[in-house]
């Protein structure tokens, strides 16, 4: 038993890029706030410490966020491959 998916590949493709470009934003969001010398191995004047309110629901959205598009990204390649194969 095989579900078409092939007449929904370009409004997946539009979630897709939906998606991504959401994502994009909160990560940018998220890291605003961080020290550029922390990434390059520099020494950070803070400390370790817990996320609370916006910042952590952004975080635990950003992990929602990323398992939606990772679910639509696999159904995207299933309905694209569908609607390119030859019928038979």
């Amino acid at each position: 038993m095989s579900v078409n998916l092939a007449p929904f590949a370009p409004y997946l493709s539009v979630v897709l890029i939906i998606l991504s470009v959401v994502m994009v934003v909160m990560v940018v969001v998220q890291a605003k706030g961080n020290d550029i010398s922390g990434i390059v191995g520099g020494e950070s004047s803070s400390s370790f410490r817990t996320k609370r309110g916006l910042e952590l629901v952004l975080y635990r959205w950003t992990i929602y966020l990323s398992f939606a598009f990772f679910l639509v990204t696999f159904v995207t390649f299933i309905a694209l491959g569908q609607a390119v194969a030859p019928a038979g």
